[in-house]
């Protein structure tokens, strides 16, 4: 069975983005960067919602041409356009860069790839991992919180019908006062 992960950047105050979709609280250090270069080089399926892919896809295929791009954006760009993607959506019709669109039901899909052999599973996008989280489908939460309050926006987390309990499987703190969780779902 294949581990789903649900990781993102998190302001202090629990927001993945401000009201107007804005994530210049995020940029990471180098050493961050780092990090989330080498999980997207292990990840088996990046799971994605239509507006994280449209974030993603507007960028990183040509990432490493553009002019001044550094080594590490460079290895990003390339790693995420190997990693196999599956976007889920009812709008988008067409995807590339080593991806498939899923156009019915998220829960019945991730839970039928869970049950899959292969690598892990990333799933990114809070409004589209919520889905997951209600269902019990998240095995692990990878929480990287920027010391910043941003007041409103995109939670990480979604409301719930019952409790999930975590156990606390690493801490690391990077540069600019950014600390990563990981948490594993007690089941």
């Amino acid at each position: 069975m294949r581990k789903l992960t649900f990781g993102m950047n998190m302001s202090l105050d629990g927001y993945i983005a401000t009201p107007d979709e804005d994530l210049g609280w995020s940029v990471p250090s180098d050493e961050l960067f780092q990090w989330w270069s080498d999980r997207v080089d292990a990840t088996g399926l990046a799971l994605y919602g239509r507006r994280l892919w449209e974030t993603m896809s507007s960028y990183w295929p040509t990432a490493d041409q553009q002019p001044g791009a550094t080594p590490a954006e460079i290895e990003f760009a390339r790693r995420w356009r190997d990693m196999p993607k599956a976007v889920f959506s009812s709008t988008t019709s067409t995807v590339d860069w080593n991806t498939r669109l899923v156009t019915g039901d998220a829960v019945t899909e991730i839970t039928r790839l869970k049950a899959e052999d292969g690598g892990p599973m990333d799933i990114g996008g809070a409004t589209f991992a919520a889905a997951a989280m209600r269902a019990g489908l998240i095995d692990e939460y990878a929480t990287v919180t920027h010391p910043v309050l941003v007041g409103g926006g995109t939670p990480f987390f979604t409301a719930l019908d019952d409790w999930v309990n975590l156990k606390l499987v690493e801490t690391r703190t990077f540069p600019d006062g950014v600390v990563l969780t990981r948490y594993e779902t007690r089941r």
